[in-house]
C-alpha cells in the first residue's frame, strides 16, 4: 500500500476491495467482506483485551474469552512476560487459544520503542525484541506500537524512520507487524498525529489503530475515520464514555460497556465499515468497578453489549 492508496473516501467505489491482513488460524485465507461473525450479527470479529478483566491470571483470561463467546484475545506484554516468569510456555498457550478456536490480533505492546534520541532508540532495542518475541511466541499478528517516549515537540520524521525501523524487524526477525496506537495522555495523541506517523513511515505495512475513547478525549473526533482506508487499521479498540466527569477530566478507568455513554458507537461503526476494514473490533475497558464484578459476566456483558451496538448500527 502506497501514500496515494492510504486514504480512501467512502465514495470513491472500494468499499468491499479492501481488507485487512487478519488471518484466523483456522482461516488462511484472506477474510472476505461478505464474512459474518457472532452467529451472522457482526462483520468483525469481536476480541477481549485482556485489561477488561485484570484481575485474572492469563489463563483464566483465555477460558473467559472463549466461554463468553469471543472470537480473539487481545493480552498485554507484561502479563505474558509474568506467565514466563512463573514456567509458562507461551507457544502452548498460544496453542491452546487455537485450540479454543480463538486467534490474537494484537498484544499490547512496544512500551519506550520511539525515544527522541538515536543513542536511547538503540538501548530502546532490547526490549522491543523481547516484546515482540513474546507476541510471536503466543501467534500474534500485530503488536502495538506506543509513542509513550516521542517527546512533547518530537520529529515527524525521527519517529516515521523509526516506526518503519521497527516494522522491519518485526515483520523480518518475528512475522509480527508493528502498529501504532495514539493515547491522549502521550504526546502523540489523535488518530491523526498516528496517521500521519504512519504515512511518513511510507511503510507497505503501516497501519494505526483508532480507539473510540482516546478518539473522544484526545478531542480529535470521529469523522476522520471515514478517510482512512480500512487497510491502513490493524485492529479497532472499542468503548463508550460516559457523561461525567467533563471530557477534560476522564481518564482511562472512566471506560464504559458500549451503549452505556454517550459516545456515537453506532455512527462510528457504519463509518468503520465503509472503510472496508474487516479486523477485529476490541473491547478495551479499564475500570475497576468492573474488575470488582464477577468476571465471566462481565465478559458475557461486554461482548452483548458491543453486539447489540453493532446490531443498532446495521453494519
Amino acid at each position: 500500500m502506497d501514500r496515494k492508496n492510504f486514504f480512501a473516501l467512502s465514495s470513491a467505489g472500494l468499499i468491499g476491495s479492501i481488507f485487512s491482513q487478519y488471518t484466523s488460524p483456522s482461516d488462511d485465507s484472506p477474510p472476505s467482506a461478505d464474512k459474518r461473525y457472532q452467529d451472522g450479527r457482526s462483520p468483525w470479529p469481536i476480541c477481549l483485551d485482556t485489561a477488561t478483566i485484570r484481575p485474572a491470571s492469563l489463563k483464566e483470561k483465555v477460558a473467559i474469552a472463549d466461554e463468553a463467546g469471543f472470537d480473539a484475545i487481545e493480552p498485554w506484554d507484561g502479563e505474558l512476560e509474568e506467565f514466563e516468569k512463573n514456567g509458562g510456555d507461551l507457544k502452548e498457550l498460544g496453542q491452546e487459544i487455537k485450540d479454543r478456536g480463538l486467534f490474537v490480533p494484537s498484544v499490547i505492546g512496544l512500551w519506550n520503542a520511539l525515544p527522541p534520541t538515536r543513542s536511547e532508540w538503540e538501548k530502546s532495542l532490547k526490549g522491543t525484541r523481547r516484546r515482540m518475541r513474546m507476541a510471536a511466541d503466543i501467534g500474534s499478528n500485530h503488536i502495538q506500537t506506543i509513542p509513550n517516549t516521542v517527546g512533547e515537540d518530537y520529529d515527524l520524521g525521527w519517529v516515521a524512520d523509526r516506526y518503519y525501523d521497527i516494522i522491519e524487524i518485526g515483520i523480518n526477525d518475528y512475522n509480527v507487524k508493528p502498529a501504532l496506537v495514539f493515547v491522549k495522555f502521550f504526546p502523540l495523541k489523535t488518530l491523526g498525529e498516528a496517521t500521519a506517523v504512519a504515512l511518513n513511515a511510507n511503510h507497505p505495512e503501516a497501519r494505526v489503530i483508532p480507539d473510540t475513547y482516546h478518539m473522544h478525549i484526545s478531542k480529535g473526533g470521529f469523522e476522520g475515520l471515514s478517510m482512512l482506508n480500512g487497510n491502513a487499521i490493524a485492529i479497532f479498540q472499542f468503548a463508550d464514555a460516559p457523561n461525567a466527569p467533563s471530557i477534560d477530566q476522564l481518564e482511562d478507568k472512566h471506560r464504559v460497556f458500549p451503549g452505556d455513554g454517550v459516545l456515537p458507537l453506532p455512527d462510528i461503526l457504519k463509518d468503520l465499515k465503509q472503510t472496508g476494514f474487516s479486523g477485529c473490533v476490541s473491547l478495551e475497558l479499564y475500570n475497576p468497578k468492573y474488575w470488582d464484578q464477577d468476571l465471566q459476566q462481565v465478559a458475557e456483558t461486554g461482548l452483548r453489549k458491543t453486539l447489540n451496538v453493532i446490531e443498532e448500527a446495521g453494519v
